[in-house]
């Protein structure tokens, strides 16, 4: 099974995220990854969408949402000609002699630690997939109280793939 990330120019019309949700849900396919937000043109969002499937079925999502009267433009990011970041926040139950230990992680991730109380830690960390996945990884005999992912966002790298007016 591939992964695919799609980066898609629509119109930020009402309804909008609905459409193409259910478009993902109406076939059966499964949305890994999803985030949306204004992009540098007033009236256009930009949607960072993950999904996994066999070439066909990843080609089928593609075609179908190019039919969507609110997508302008698709751009399958491929990992070699694109930038693609997540961030997490996570929150860690600490006590005196834990912090030092965390902050050590912190600073080898180069995360920031954005909020500290006597009993928790804060941490905040931007990259791709397998470094925040190595970061998790290492919290492991900690106690983390609460964490949460944004999910990928990215951009293809360059000048070549902005809005070109037309679909495939």
């Amino acid at each position: 099974m591939k992964k695919m990330v799609l980066s898609i120019l629509v119109e930020n019309t009402s309804g909008v995220l609905s459409r193409v949700a259910g478009l993902f849900a109406r076939r059966g396919y499964n949305i890994d990854s999803l985030t949306v937000s204004e992009t540098e043109t007033p009236g256009f969002s930009r949607m960072t969408i993950v999904c996994s499937g066999e070439d066909d079925v990843l080609e089928q999502i593609r075609k179908q949402l190019s039919k969507l009267v609110d997508v302008k433009d698709i751009i399958v990011l491929d990992p070699k000609a694109s930038v693609c970041r997540e961030l997490i926040l996570v929150k860690i139950k600490v006590n005196s002699e834990q912090r030092q230990q965390i902050i050590a992680i912190t600073d080898i991730f180069r995360a920031k630690v954005v909020d500290v109380t006597n009993e928790a830690m804060m941490i905040e960390l931007t990259g791709n997939q397998q470094k925040l996945d190595a970061f998790i990884n290492l919290l492991e005999g900690f106690d983390v109280l609460e964490l949460v992912r944004t999910g990928i966002t990215g951009l293809s790298r360059g000048y070549g793939d902005m809005l070109s007016g037309e679909l495939d």
